[in-house]
C-alpha cells in the first residue's frame, strides 16, 4: 500500500500531465477560442449582450406594467 503522501504525489503528476499534454477544452491559446460565441465581430457581440442583459433588466418593469393594466 503506497504512503498517502506518494499517493497525493501521483495524483498530481497525472492531472498535471494531462494539462500538459492538451488535454479536453485547449485550442492552442487563441483568445476567445473557448466561448460559447464569437467575438470577433464586435456589432454583433454587442447587440447580444444589448438582448441578453436588456432583457433580464427590463423583465420586472413589464410585469409590473402588466399587472397595474390588469
Amino acid at each position: 500500500m503506497m504512503p498517502i503522501r506518494a499517493l497525493l504525489g501521483a495524483t498530481r503528476k497525472f492531472t498535471t500531465s494531462a494539462v500538459a499534454r492538451g488535454g479536453h477544452g485547449h485550442h492552442g491559446g487563441v483568445i476567445g477560442s473557448n466561448l460559447p460565441f464569437d467575438i470577433s465581430n464586435r456589432y454583433k457581440l454587442t447587440l447580444y449582450f444589448i438582448l441578453f442583459f436588456g432583457s433580464g433588466f427590463s423583465l420586472p418593469f413589464i410585469l409590473v406594467r402588466h399587472h397595474l393594466t390588469k
